[in-house]
């Protein structure tokens, strides 16, 4: 059902219905698929995309040339474009992910019962997964291979600025499941930019299980506001780091810097400082130094103020902003309550950290701070599915039920009950 670039859908809703029934059915023959030749299928991808260098390109300047006729800026260009690197990169990416354990099919805790049956927990697939996603075409090859090792039928629309470059991406996909014998709708890639695909894909809950949205705050709140498909997602990363009055000084400094401007453009990323009244005079200071040399910003309570006179001053919206950018609110607190109650009443539950040498406070944040990663003496910038040793992910959950933080492969499964018995009847 895959649609050229270029190819005019008039009947969209039926378009992408028909993607859905498409997925229904692939799925069902990649669960039971084994994983080395779903391994194969991944390295046959990673082969055609390191061939399909030139072609990849061509593509790719098409968009780019599109792009830069529609005014995009500098920086989503610069996400677009597919240099070499990118895509030897997407390529070593499919076979990293082909490395990884698989998690399909896995047993825990098989127990006999008092009945004589034996129970279990098999992970299974969740079986056809839509993701939708912005700019950069490389997610296409990673979401692909994220899903096809997992065991998942996946149906991806992603930018319409993107359209030619995904689509090229797609024919590498699917020469590389042919070749592992594998049905070419185990991945399909939309081939329309009309707005009512995304609108048809996220109601469509007779062939899709779950959506993984991946883009900006604008295209998360539509999903959220019209999806009858339950959702994988995070809104927004207003990430914390409460610097304890127990905390060292330098690890204080190497951690708050670091959690700002390792990368300003990233989901866990701190956008707000917390700093206890016991130690704020001493600390923020050399503190906004640092700070001060990388350029950022810094925009504080009165409190902040009175110690760095050169810091703007710091609104109420100050404190639920996700800036994105080299610019951090500052805010001092009187003590730890103070600091929970803060993160509690505008933080995002993405990823929230303490600095301090006191296990009692280290252990109360860690139980009472009610987000997806929390941590102890350590940067923000550690919340990933790579750091966390997971290989891969596919996006992070802010969410409660199913998967929380990053999600990898486990997170695109979910365990179904195994009984084992030898004739047993209940009496």
């Amino acid at each position: 059902m895959s649609a050229r670039a270029d190819e005019t859908i008039t009947d969209v809703a039926g378009y992408v219905r028909g993607l859905g029934e498409a997925a229904r059915r692939a799925g069902r023959e990649l669960a039971r698929s084994e994983a080395g030749v779903r391994n194969a299928a991944l390295h046959a991808i990673a082969d055609a995309i390191g061939a399909a260098r030139e072609t990849l390109q061509q593509a790719n300047a098409r968009d780019l040339e599109a792009g830069r006729a529609n005014g995009l800026d500098a920086a989503l260009l610069d996400r677009l474009e597919l240099t070499d690197a990118r895509i030897e990169a997407m390529a070593q990416g499919l076979r990293q992910i082909a490395g990884l354990p698989d998690p399909v099919g896995a047993m825990r805790e098989v127990n006999a019962m008092p009945s004589g049956i034996r129970v279990g927990r098999m992970r299974v697939p969740l079986g056809v997964v839509g993701i939708i996603y912005e700019s950069r075409p490389n997610v296409t090859a990673d979401a692909a291979a994220l899903c096809l090792k997992s065991g998942n039928a996946t149906i991806l629309r992603g930018g319409s600025e993107a359209i030619h470059s995904n689509q090229a991406i797609a024919a590498c996909i699917r020469e590389g499941l042919a070749a592992a014998g594998l049905p070419g709708e185990a991945v399909q890639v939309v081939g329309t930019t009309d707005r009512a695909a995304v609108g048809a894909l996220i109601t469509m809950d007779e062939y899709v299980d779950v959506l993984v949205p991946r883009g900006g705050k604008g295209l998360i709140e539509r999903i959220m506001r019209e999806a009858t498909v339950p959702m994988i997602k995070h809104l927004d990363g207003v990430c914390h780091v409460y610097l304890d009055a127990h905390a060292d000084p330098e690890k204080a400094e190497r951690v708050a810097f670091n959690a700002k401007t390792q990368r300003y453009g990233t989901c866990n990323t701190m956008e707000t400082l917390l700093v206890d009244a016991a130690v704020a005079e001493s600390m923020l200071p050399l503190l906004a130094g640092r700070f001060r040399e990388a350029g950022v910003t810094l925009r504080g309570c009165d409190r902040t103020r009175a110690l760095l006179p050169d810091a703007e001053a710091a609104t109420e919206a100050d404190w639920a902003e996700e800036y994105l950018a080299p610019i951090l609110a500052v805010r001092v607190v009187d003590g730890l309550d103070e600091a929970i109650d803060h993160i509690e009443r505008y933080g995002s539950h993405h990823t929230d950290a303490i600095v301090t040498e006191s296990w009692t406070n280290g252990q109360r944040f860690l139980r009472e701070v009610d987000s997806a990663s929390v941590m102890v003496n350590a940067s923000t910038r550690f919340a990933d599915g790579f750091e966390y040793g997971l290989g891969a992910e596919i996006g992070i959950s802010t969410d409660k039920l199913h998967a929380r933080g990053p999600v990898g492969l486990e997170g695109l499964t979910t365990e179904k009950y195994v009984v084992f018995g030898d004739g047993h009847i209940r009496e």
